[in-house]
């Protein structure tokens, strides 16, 4: 492997080599090899390409770190102009295979036998090589038919000098190039890291397969393979083989009896599931990880790649499916300020604005009958226009999405994802509103009021010492001290109804929670004593607003 020195120099002859000066000069390795930085972009022979086919052979000379990169960039419209996007949606990641004299002693050295003792077959030669690892097809000793998977030797060591390289880049393109900072490209490289360490680790691997497994092993449409542990470690990995049908060969389905359009909905259901069910997805579903079996089940590999939502996610994007039925540029300008990693000023109606138009894609139809990958790409267009970042698993739910509709028109046009999504994000948007959610909510609520209470004696001490230090002079008058009197009384008075209905919500929870069984029979009584307590609090609330202003 080359040293640090060596492998910046490679990175600049490469980035000048293909006419990305631009690159070069926000990095600020064309001051560290001036020379290079003269030659960039001057090559007349290389002009023959865009800037975006230069930048994808770039990638593709620069190794694996930065096919990744560059693959998980083309997932992010939000970031890159389109042309961008399409031109890196062909990167290619494949590699020389490694010599089999070489997977010999990696296994042996793995798992403490060579694979011809450990295995009752395996086969050298593999079935697929890629820049982080390759596959090879072998049999178990009960002649169960398995995939090895390992991970190419030194791989490691260049992925984290090229990580440790990256970030120094992006760090310094962070301080020269002003918009970079609205992108936080340290964070971007720091997002991307910790995705492509998690690929590395077979071990992770191993255990997101048999966390699908358990998720759906009530579904009989679908095949997750099993990991067999006693011959894998985080190097290697050891899978039930599944055959079949790839999900983009329609003609060859169609020949064996299988209705392209099922197979599209089937799928995209299942894909529902991971995401509005679960909170947990896999994140790279193209139609080299899906096939489908003899029995008609659709079998799913390599779970390098997932996306999981937590409930504060969920939560987010339930409001800006809200918006989105609402059919409010406005309200959806809002949610996505609060799901998006958000600049140093947005303004919420420049957004709101630009967010009109996707808006009309679909006004007057519900969002069922349009294309989620078209209001995907506008509403992502919009979000780089006004320099917001997705967080990294909301584009991971993104890339998958988009990808899923791809392969169910590629099965049937007439596929409408929406269709299928529209009752899961519905369920989704009416969770949300849900007793239980309501109550969770309040409950956050209320921890985050015992906190601001908590605090009150320790700031009130420190008023009093500024008091008594004699630092500060007020002067107020009796007409002045008349409306702070009265908002402090209205403030007071709401902190009361709140914790008053915090304890009205929390009753009901605990009532629910010590006997759920009851609940339905207890619904009305509870329902109604809770709306007759809200009023009562309410139109106390007003009566003593209004009897305040008429002082």
């Amino acid at each position: 492997m080359r040293g640090h020195g060596d492998r910046y120099r490679q990175i600049a002859e490469i980035l000048a080599r293909h006419s990305l000066g631009f690159l070069l000069a926000v990095s600020g390795l064309d001051r560290r090899f001036p020379a290079l930085g003269l030659r960039a972009g001057s090559q007349d022979g290389q002009r023959r390409h865009t800037d975006p086919e230069h930048l994808r052979l770039a990638l593709e000379e620069l190794g694996p770190t930065f096919i990744k990169l560059g693959q998980i960039l083309s997932t992010r419209p939000e970031l890159l102009p389109p042309q961008y996007i399409e031109e890196l949606a062909k990167l290619q990641d494949s590699a020389p295979q490694v010599p089999g004299d070489v997977v010999r002693e990696l296994l042996a050295d793995e798992l403490g036998r060579p694979p011809e003792e450990v295995f009752a077959f395996f086969d050298l030669t593999p079935l697929a090589s890629a820049s982080i690892g390759q596959a090879h097809a072998a049999r178990l000793d009960d002649g169960t038919e398995v995939v090895v998977k390992v991970r190419r030797p030194g791989v490691l060591e260049q992925i984290e000098q090229d990580l440790e390289i990256m970030q120094t880049l992006a760090k310094r393109a962070d301080r020269a190039w002003r918009m970079a900072a609205d992108y936080d490209l340290p964070g971007i490289v720091a997002e991307f890291a910790e995705n492509l360490r998690a690929e590395l680790d077979y071990v992770r691997e191993g255990r997101n397969a048999e966390r699908f497994a358990r998720n759906f092993e009530d579904e009989p449409d679908l095949h997750i393979p099993k990991v067999f542990w006693e011959t894998s470690t985080a190097r290697v990995l050891t899978l039930e083989r599944i055959r079949g049908i790839s999900v983009n060969d329609v003609a060859a389905l169609r020949a064996a009896g299988v209705q392209p359009r099922r197979i599209a909905e089937r799928a995209a259901e299942l894909a529902a599931e991971m995401v509005f069910e679960d909170g947990f997805f896999h994140a790279d579903p193209h139609p080299g990880n899906l096939f489908i079996e003899a029995d008609q089940r659709i079998g799913l590999i390599d779970f390098g790649m997932v996306g999981e939502l937590d409930d504060e996610l969920r939560d987010r994007l339930a409001i800006v499916l809200l918006a989105l039925v609402r059919q409010d540029p406005r309200r959806l300008a809002t949610a996505l300020l609060r799901l998006a990693v958000v600049p140093r000023s947005p303004d919420p109606t420049a957004l709101a604005a630009d967010l009109v138009p996707v808006i009309e894609l679909y006004r007057g139809r519900s969002i069922g009958e349009v294309s989620v990958g078209r209001l995907t790409l506008e509403v992502l267009t919009v979000l780089r226009r006004h320099r917001l970042r997705l967080p990294p698993q909301v584009a991971l739910l993104v890339k998958m999405v988009t990808t899923v509709e791809g392969i169910g028109v590629q099965l049937d046009p007439d596929f409408q994802l929406g269709a299928v999504l529209g009752p899961y994000a519905r369920r989704l948007a009416a969770q949300r509103l849900s007793v239980r959610s309501l109550m969770r909510r309040v409950t956050g609520a209320r921890a985050e009021l015992i906190d601001v209470v908590a605090d009150l004696p320790e700031q009130m001490r420190r008023v009093r010492e500024i008091l008594d230090s004699g630092g500060l002079d007020v002067h107020l008058r009796a007409e002045e001290l008349e409306p702070l009197v009265g908002r402090m009384e209205r403030v007071g008075q709401r902190l009361v109804v709140a914790v008053i209905a915090s304890a009205l919500v929390r009753g009901i929870g605990q009532l629910i929670a010590a006997n759920p069984s009851r609940w339905h029979s207890w619904q009305g009584p509870l329902m109604g004593a809770g709306m007759g307590m809200l009023a009562t609090m309410s139109t106390y609330l007003a009566w003593t607003a209004r009897r305040r202003r008429g002082r």
